[in-house]
């Protein structure tokens, strides 16, 4: 069967992407348990997954979602508003409005679905919404699609967010948006700041604690937790996607706003729910959160020795994170994907983030911990790191 003749800009769009060196290939990789993964046949130690707490091969996981699917099979069939929600799913929403000490909680079909729906249920073209420059690409979505008045600040440098809610307009609500641990730097959003700006002003607070949930926190609830604002953030969203190794995302909060969030969002009435099975993987991957905080002890303790190390490797820039996400800033793309490859070669997995993922001219290596990490997988990874970096003249 032959495909229809596409117009010639999309060729041409190509051939510029692979000129400068942003050109993204398909390759097929196998999961496979404590830290690792199977890419062309070759085992490799994973250093770009987000299962920062090793619970996607857990087999306590694997056996709730197994034991489910015979009686549930294998999709929802609908979406939860139009065919209702099965048992499964009302059991995860109790676990986490359990899990985040909230009223009640709602399902999402992917955090990026949560991001964009509530943001864009939540403001409209009143309103003024304020928006971290690093925030991920979803809250950016959820706020373009909401149609309100942009305004982009830097966490670092909170004088301008504050100079821009004084000059905001007092019809319209004001919304600060942030993730609190920032996907590509593994940096900290300042909450506590955040909270008093939005207090002070009257503004709403909204974030989201994807890479932060399960990991952050005395129970693993998330940055916002660690810092004890969890009753000063209006909206709290959270994903299952990454510490608890299943997917999805989710709300937690007040009956009020559960209600209000299943009556507008768009993306949660007009998505398929999650796969009954994953909801039920998820309440485990709840279960073994809450017994089990060493998981969150080790992954910590993993990151920070990395984190150390790699400050004696020399020439090499080192975002200040912290955290499971841990950035090697390498600025020029082709370079990030050579090094990449080389460490591939090597036996190592990593992520290699270029534009525009990440601003021009900070392409780099996003390395990404989890607690099944083997310290001496780690030590293999720095001697392999500082001797391509020494093949390319970036560390001598």
């Amino acid at each position: 069967m032959s495909s229809p003749e596409l117009p010639e800009w999309i060729d041409d769009e190509l051939q510029k992407m692979r000129s400068a060196g942003l050109f993204r290939s398909r390759r097929t990789f196998k999961p496979v348990a404590d830290g690792r993964s199977v890419l062309e046949d070759r085992e490799l130690v994973n250093l770009s997954s987000n299962d920062y707490l090793n619970l996607a091969h857990d087999e306590r996981v694997i056996s709730a979602a197994t034991s489910v699917l015979p009686e549930m099979g294998v999709g929802a069939q609908a979406s939860a508003l139009v065919s209702g929600r099965t048992k499964w799913h009302a059991r995860l929403e109790r676990r986490l409005a359990s899990f985040e000490g909230t009223e009640d909680a709602i399902l999402f079909p992917s955090g990026y679905a949560a991001n964009v729906g509530v943001i864009s249920a939540f403001a409209n073209e009143q309103d003024t919404i304020f928006c971290d420059r690093l925030n991920h690409a979803s809250l950016i979505d959820g706020c373009r699609l909401s149609g309100a008045k942009l305004r982009v600040y830097r966490h670092e440098n909170l004088d301008k967010l504050k100079r821009e809610l004084t000059k905001a307009s007092s019809t319209g609500k004001k919304i600060i948006v942030t993730d609190s641990l920032f996907s590509m730097d593994g940096i900290p959003a300042p909450l506590v700041s955040l909270c008093d700006l939005a207090e002070t002003h009257n503004a709403s607070l909204i974030i989201d604690e994807a890479h932060a949930t399960g990991v952050y926190g005395a129970s693993g609830k998330g940055l916002a937790e660690a810092l004890g604002v969890e009753d000063r953030v209006t909206i709290r969203i959270g994903t299952l996607s990454k510490a608890l190794g299943t997917m999805g995302g989710f709300v937690a909060g007040s009956s009020s706003l559960i209600d209000w969030l299943w009556n507008c969002v768009r993306t949660q009435i007009y998505s398929t729910a999650l796969p009954p099975a994953i909801c039920a993987a998820s309440c485990k991957a709840l279960e073994i959160i809450q017994a089990e905080p060493d998981r969150r002890r080790l992954l910590h303790a993993n990151a920070e020795f990395l984190r150390m190390e790699l400050q004696n490797i020399p020439g090499i820039s080192v975002v200040e994170s912290s955290g499971p996400i841990i950035p090697v800033i390498l600025k020029d793309p082709d370079l990030t994907m050579q090094i990449a490859a080389e460490l591939q070669q090597a036996g190592f997995l990593v992520g290699a983030i270029r534009p525009p993922t990440v601003p021009e001219g900070t392409s780099r290596l996003r390395i990404s911990i989890t607690c099944a990490h083997q310290r001496d997988d780690l030590e293999r990874f720095l001697k392999a790191l500082d001797r391509s970096l020494a093949r390319n003249g970036e560390s001598r």
